[in-house]
């Protein structure tokens, strides 16, 4: 959808939701990110202003998964009862005839994503500042996991075995672009298979819980952890996973694809483990998913890219750490 009939589709909508028919529509954007499904946008009524985030599924696919945006609506108004920083959804639905397909909106937010590269705003923090935002970030983290999902988004079930977790890539895996990059994705198969954990919790899980998708003010208060589009019930500890391996070095290639990271593995996962109060296993093995998985994710969108089916240059610098992904998977599994 263009922004002109975007905006178009706004103004009614607007005053339905304001119950003001004079309300106008403004400031129509694309927001920043690999997708073009979500907008921002201003409302004006009564002489006040509003400023609003707008999502909606991707064109031309099933409303199922990450593209069913009303299962992350489920988690949204499920932390409403928590003090976990969020986006409270402020209107959401499957009538068609706002915007042709399911949506929620929440307010936007005054701040930024976590960028830590060379020039952005949250390069070189004092320590004492990145230890305490990452603090937020992670202990945010453990509450989510600690929610009673079969109460609190019963919906998001059932959860996802250990073993199909691993086995779920393989799809993936056969549709990757060079895969002589991922000549290791086999071993790293097979052994994580033959060293699945036994006790780690299980819970809501986040699925893409890293730096871009942590939203804080410029005086470095966490706002909101943002995009849900990869929720699900599993495995908790694939978070930590996560976060860890988009933060640790070894697991990225060097030169012009060196990662900017925020704060070490090894730091993130004592704050966790501090907020989580509970013993975690098998914290290597989550780190060895965590790499095995994203190395194919680029992959299979680097063959996306050049098949033009989602175009993104991006994934041409991140398919160089393809091949250091998976070593660095085997290292963790030891």
């Amino acid at each position: 959808m263009d922004l002109a009939e975007l905006e178009r589709r706004l103004i009614p909508f607007s005053r339905a939701m304001y119950g003001d028919e004079s309300a106008t529509v403004s400031d129509v954007i694309v927001m920043p990110g690999h997708a073009g499904f979500a907008y921002g946008f201003t409302v004006n009524a009564g002489g006040d202003t509003q400023a609003w985030f707008l999502r909606m599924p991707p064109p031309n696919v099933k409303w199922q998964g990450t593209a069913d945006v009303l299962r992350q609506v489920q988690i949204l108004n499920a932390l409403d009862a928590t003090d976990v920083p969020h986006c409270s959804v402020q209107w959401s639905g499957d009538d068609l005839s706002w915007f042709g397909s399911p949506y929620f909106i929440v307010p936007a937010l005054n701040g930024d994503v976590l960028h830590v590269g060379p020039g952005e705003w949250a390069e070189n923090l004092p320590e004492s500042t990145a230890i305490d935002m990452g603090r937020q970030a992670m202990t945010a983290l453990a509450k989510v996991h600690k929610l009673d999902w079969e109460t609190a988004v019963p919906g998001l079930g059932p959860a996802i075995e250990f073993d199909e977790d691993v086995m779920r890539w393989d799809r993936f895996l056969e549709r990757a672009a060079d895969p002589e990059e991922l000549s290791d994705a086999p071993d790293v198969r097979r052994r994580l298979l033959d060293t699945l954990p036994r006790e780690a919790p299980l819970g809501v899980f986040h699925g893409d819980f890293q730096n871009a998708n942590l939203f804080f003010s410029f005086d470095h208060k966490l706002l909101a952890v943002i995009d849900w589009e990869l929720v699900g019930i599993g495995a908790t500890l694939n978070d930590v996973g996560w976060i860890s391996t988009f933060s640790d070095r070894e697991a990225w290639a060097k030169g012009e694809a060196i990662r900017p990271t925020f704060l070490d593995p090894e730091a993130l996962c004592e704050l966790y483990t501090e907020a989580y109060s509970e013993p975690l296993p098998d914290l290597n093995w989550f780190r060895a998913l965590a790499a095995y998985k994203f190395a194919i994710i680029t992959g299979f969108n680097l063959s996306l890219h050049r098949r033009g089916k989602r175009v993104d240059e991006s994934w041409e610098t991140t398919a160089l750490s393809m091949r250091p992904l998976m070593r660095r998977a085997l290292e963790l599994l030891g």
